[in-house]
């Protein structure tokens, strides 16, 4: 996908899998799904980086969002497990209003990085 040049671009934490965000509880017979620990950790490391990356940008409208993903090893792993959490930091860090507005995704899987990543750029898609 070619998004243009002035897409918002920022790298952020290696994310959990969506298996390990939620959790699923039985709270006084009332079966409940409740953020993990680490689920709640890394929205809090994400945001964060999205607030600060996006530099006051914002999108308004639909969106087009690619994210490339460095896994931290060579294990193998379901890369649609991670979009989820990483489209729910960049709403909590204020990129756009609801991850419901992003019309395309495309996820790529890249080399291997210590620690891993997972580079994002995002612009409104233009009607």
């Amino acid at each position: 996908m070619m998004l243009s040049d002035d897409a918002i671009a920022l790298d952020l934490p290696w994310p959990p899998s969506v298996n390990r965000i939620w959790r699923n509880v039985v709270i006084n017979g009332s079966a409940r799904t409740l953020l993990s620990a680490d689920g709640r950790a890394y929205f809090e490391r994400a945001a964060m980086a999205v607030l600060a990356q996006r530099k006051g940008r914002k999108i308004a409208g639909r969106a087009a969002v690619e994210i490339t993903l460095h896994a931290p090893t060579r294990a193998q792993l379901d890369i649609d497990n991670r979009a989820k959490a990483i489209l729910d930091a960049c709403t909590q860090g204020g990129l756009w209003a609801d991850d419901n507005q992003v019309d395309v995704l495309l996820i790529l899987r890249s080399d291997v990085i210590r620690g891993g990543a997972a580079k994002v750029r995002a612009a409104e898609i233009m009607e």
